[in-house]
């Protein structure tokens, strides 16, 4: 009985943070507490499409997360992008949930050095949710669009919205698919700490705040350190990243008072670094 009740609490908190169709990703971002909307790396794609402009190098990612350390509350997901002779295109998709309650996204994007200083990019993305037996199976498509700014060698501003058109989930209170808009700057403090920042707003919904720190010691050149906090519920985060060359290993945890710890593991590859004109 209390796992049930456990379950059914979880997928309602999850529902009313996260609503229907997307949810944070990757370690990384998991660890910093999800002040993610400024970092360029493969998980860009679900963060901010923009900064993908700013990649240098072919990179993949793969995660997973147990939330609340329940099976039915798994989550996978990957991330795919590929620089061109202009601009850099991806590939993404994550995945959640159980039989009775499951969300998926799968979409591409493109993305585009308009500046030395400003990369945007834009997202196409299809979304299913199955919550049966209220709503049974719904499908949509919804766009996404973000920019990413660097102001100097320290500063770096985000912006990203997804869901542009506010697609509808159901008649029924119009209800709709989550529209999210994110903005966010990181700091580096000092050649070895990040500080990044970040505001989310959802519409319907309470904004969140996220920050985080990432630490990368020169005396270990291969270790990541990083920590971060977002409220609205308070989360707390924490993980390493062990750096091999061109593979990387993460590990981290979030922290939920009501619901209990979310422990995440991921891989990121990177396969191809293209010649420039």
């Amino acid at each position: 009985m209390y796992r049930t009740l456990l379950i059914f609490y979880s997928v309602l908190f999850a529902g009313a943070l996260n609503a229907q169709g997307w949810l944070p990703q990757g370690v990384r971002s998991s660890s910093m507490g999800h002040a993610s909307v400024t970092f360029v790396d493969a998980y860009s794609f679900h963060h901010n499409p923009g900064a993908l402009g700013f990649l240098k190098k072919g990179t993949a990612g793969i995660a997973y997360e147990s939330r609340y350390m329940l099976k039915e509350l798994q989550h996978q997901s990957f991330a795919v992008a590929q620089p061109l002779k202009r601009g850099v295109v991806s590939l993404g998709g994550q995945f959640y949930g159980y039989e009775q309650f499951r969300t998926n996204r799968i979409g591409a994007g493109y993305s585009i050095r308009l500046t030395d200083q400003i990369s945007a990019g834009v997202q196409i993305n299809y979304l299913s949710l199955r919550l049966d037996p209220t709503y049974g199976i719904k499908h949509t498509v919804t766009g996404e669009f973000g920019l990413l700014a660097r102001i100097n060698k320290k500063v770096q501003i985000g912006f990203s919205v997804m869901n542009l058109g506010r697609a509808k989930l159901s008649e029924f209170q119009d209800d709709r698919f989550t529209t999210l808009v994110r903005l966010g700057a990181n700091y580096r403090i000092i050649e070895d700490l990040l500080l990044a920042m970040e505001v989310s707003q959802e519409v319907g919904l309470n904004a969140r705040v996220r920050g985080g720190l990432e630490y990368h010691p020169k005396s270990v050149e291969s270790l990541y350190l990083r920590c971060g906090v977002q409220s609205a519920p308070m989360e707390l985060g924490f993980g390493l990243g062990w750096s091999f060359d061109k593979l990387q290993i993460d590990l981290g945890t979030q922290y939920n008072q009501l619901l209990g710890w979310t422990p995440t593991a991921g891989l990121t590859f990177d396969f191809y670094n293209p010649k420039k004109e």
